[in-house]
């Protein structure tokens, strides 16, 4: 792909990537949406995480910023649902890697979490076990799933 290539490919509204997307999404069978849920459920916890890693956040603003990503096959934000969100939270409370304080957010109070110094340590340790695997399957199945740029073929 040539540099011009290149910059129409990246040019294109957003839009019009979400239109590609919703029609992505409309062509999965049962079964892929399946495993892309499986997928997305075991790396939620630690997105969680991280975002929170990022700059302290309540439930709801964590759930907002989630529903970015999940647009449904009618071009709406689907909000994760709070018996999923919740629960995750308070179980990386749980385990001390994230603190809560209740605040008052407006006329609300909001329970506001940041990371512990615990929750941290445990995101360099996830960050260097996938930094530093070393099985070459694992590699070309991250590379070939994951890679978000494309190799130019020639």
């Amino acid at each position: 792909m040539d540099g011009q290539e290149n910059f129409q490919k990246t040019s294109q509204s957003s839009e019009q990537l979400e239109e590609d997307l919703n029609c992505e999404i409309i062509k999965l069978q049962n079964y892929d949406r399946k495993l892309i849920r499986g997928l997305m459920r075991g790396f939620g916890t630690t997105m969680i995480l991280w975002m929170i890693s990022k700059e302290r956040q309540h439930g709801y603003e964590i759930m907002s910023k989630l529903s970015e990503m999940y647009v449904s096959s009618r071009k709406e934000k689907k909000m994760p649902s709070p018996s999923i969100i919740y629960p995750a939270l308070h179980e990386l409370e749980k385990k001390s890697l994230i603190e809560g304080a209740w605040e008052y957010n407006g006329k609300r109070k909001v329970k506001f979490y940041e990371i512990t110094s615990d929750g941290m340590a445990t995101l360099t340790r996830i960050k260097t076990i996938f930094k530093n695997h070393t099985h070459d399957v694992v590699d070309e199945f991250w590379e070939d799933m994951f890679s978000l740029g494309q190799k130019s073929e020639e």
